[in-house]
């Protein structure tokens, strides 16, 4: 298996010890990486092929989340992966709207950088657990569900929100498709489909439904949604 990746991140250090990390993805990685914002879109028109970028916010020439919203804006393809160098981020949401498949703090060990970066190239969406927590607590809008179903997810630690969303996903939908059902912004559904992942130790859309199914959450016969949505 081969894979090309693009790093941008100002601090060379932290590149080189990432160009670590990433050969251990595949067979063969080919990394391709930079200082600069600008010079990163360069070489995402250059090389088409790009399976994942990873970008840091705070950078020279870099806007932050506005630079992230133009990147997504020009290769909505490319799964992205910001690089933080803070934990304690209270804009996860936002990000996640602006095109953002995963959010990793520098500080994080290398297995958990793997573990993260496998997950977002296999269709998922990371966020780290402790800002996840934070998050999806400033999310949740109380609702409450009463019915069997609920009651057993609720057991395995999923909200009501987070069933909603996880009963959407087996009956084929998208995160668009599921926001617009559940009037959220697709950012707020990213962050919930995480929390899914977390809570029933999954790393993907297939996972999470067989899972959800094993344990009575939702019916069975429903579709999964493949479009590498999350």
């Amino acid at each position: 298996m081969k894979i090309k990746i693009l790093l941008v991140d100002d601090h060379a250090l932290f590149r080189d010890g990432m160009r670590y990390v990433l050969q251990q993805l595949a067979d063969e990685v080919e990394i391709l990486d930079t200082g600069s914002f600008t010079e990163g879109l360069k070489m995402v028109m250059a090389n088409p092929d790009i399976d994942l970028a990873l970008l840091d916010l705070n950078m020279p020439d870099s806007n932050g989340v506005s630079s992230l919203q133009l990147f997504h804006q020009r290769f909505p393809d490319i799964p992205l992966v910001v690089v933080s160098g803070s934990d304690q981020r209270d804009d996860i949401e936002n990000v996640m709207n602006l095109g953002a498949m995963g959010f990793i703090s520098k500080m994080s060990p290398s297995k958990t950088m793997l573990s993260a970066l496998r997950m977002v190239l296999d269709g998922g969406v990371y966020v780290p657990p402790q800002l996840l927590q934070q998050a999806v607590a400033k999310l949740e809008p109380g609702l409450a569900l009463n019915d069997k179903r609920s009651q057993r997810a609720s057991k395995y630690g999923l909200t009501p929100r987070q069933l909603q969303v996880l009963q959407l996903i087996g009956a084929g939908k998208s995160n668009k498709d599921i926001a617009r059902e559940l009037n959220l912004a697709e950012g707020t559904v990213k962050i919930h489909v995480a929390a899914i992942y977390q809570t029933l130790h999954v790393n993907s859309r297939v996972e999470a439904v067989e899972t959800a199914r094993r344990f009575g959450f939702i019916a069975d016969g429903n579709a999964v949604a493949t479009d590498g949505d999350i």
